[in-house]
């Protein structure tokens, strides 16, 4: 079929994906809230694939729509597992498009599954995760299709227009600190911009993983920091400092340990009623370190920050406490803290 990159075809496309994005509801965490300091957490498994990652995928579709990359036929390819992977497949199911997702080599089949569900199609990375952008590429290219690329492109396809994340929580209140994840840094950007555009009071932090370069990047100042090493935090954390990292919009970065990541997602699942993922686990972790900053400082006011997927998709990984053990991530010495907002 070939590509009508104008006309009805767009103009009915884009209409189903602005259909497709409900508002998220602000929760309050009452486990975590105490002492003149609200805790509210944005539950964006609310979305229709479960995930903030969809917020990312839609306008990532409507941009290359919009600017005409994608039209009806266009087959659709996107290089990562995971929430990106599954968001990808549900949007362009939505839009009757073709899709494949090359995945890292150790996607698990759960992930697989959802993919299929929603009419999409994988195949495993033949080249290394440093190169699994290029591999996507190179495959779009094989296929006459497009490469969404979430790394580069899904901070300026976010900021070509549409509500954001930020739209929504600020519709409702203006907490003192809002606290967030990078992964593409397409989010913390977006609410970064958010706040200078407003000129809110608010304060931005943003949360990162053990071995990722983001935080000595922020910390050094070095745009080009990489550390050659993955995330094992899915969601957040990078080798190296992606194109959408806005450093400058950002108030503070908060390294988190992974055993801490998890076992604050295991608080939040098993005391606080949240069913969350390791990457909420990392923003609970950060907007604990903040509630409890204000409560010694005697400031009174709230935290906003996300619950970005649910712990069923790592049941069987991160919740699993034989595939915890085998890569030397250990949540136990965490677990007191997790739970002490005071």
């Amino acid at each position: 079929m070939s590509a009508d990159r104008t006309g009805s075809w767009a103009g009915d496309a884009l209409a189903r994906i602005q259909a497709e994005l409900p508002a998220t509801p602000l929760r309050a965490l009452a486990a975590a809230s105490a002492g003149g300091v609200d805790v509210l957490v944005k539950d964006e498994t609310a979305l229709p694939t479960g995930s903030l990652k969809y917020r990312h995928l839609r306008a990532l579709f409507a941009h290359a729509i919009t600017t005409g990359h994608v039209g009806a036929g266009t087959h659709v390819v996107v290089a990562t597992g995971g929430a990106v992977a599954v968001a990808g497949a549900y949007l362009a199911g939505l839009l009757g498009l073709p899709f494949t997702a090359v995945v890292p080599a150790r996607t698990g089949p759960d992930v697989l599954d959802r993919i299929e569900r929603h009419g999409g199609r994988w195949r495993r990375a033949e080249l290394p995760p440093a190169a699994g952008q290029q591999e996507g590429a190179a495959l779009a290219d094989r296929l006459g299709g497009h490469f969404l690329d979430h790394f580069a492109d899904a901070d300026r396809a976010m900021a070509a227009g549409g509500p954001t994340l930020a739209d929504e929580v600020f519709a409702e209140t203006t907490p003192e600190w809002i606290v967030v994840g990078v992964g593409t840094g397409a989010t913390s950007a977006a609410v970064g911009r958010y706040l200078r555009r407003h000129r809110l009071p608010t304060r931005l932090a943003v949360v990162d993983s053990e071995s990722s370069a983001y935080f000595p990047a922020w910390v050094t100042g070095a745009p080009d920091y990489a550390t050659g090493m993955p995330s094992r935090i899915p969601g957040i954390g990078r080798p190296r400092v992606e194109p959408g990292f806005q450093p400058d919009l950002i108030d503070l970065v908060i390294p988190v340990p992974d055993g801490a990541s998890v076992a604050a997602m295991r608080w939040a699942r098993d005391t606080a009623g949240l069913d969350a993922c390791p990457a909420t686990g990392a923003n609970l972790w950060g907007a604990r370190h903040l509630a409890r900053r204000m409560r010694e400082n005697g400031t009174n006011g709230s935290i906003v920050t996300i619950n970005g997927d649910s712990g069923e998709a790592y049941r069987n990984t991160h919740l699993d406490a034989e595939w915890l053990r085998a890569r030397g991530l250990d949540p136990t010495p965490f677990e007191a803290e997790a739970g002490d907002w005071g």
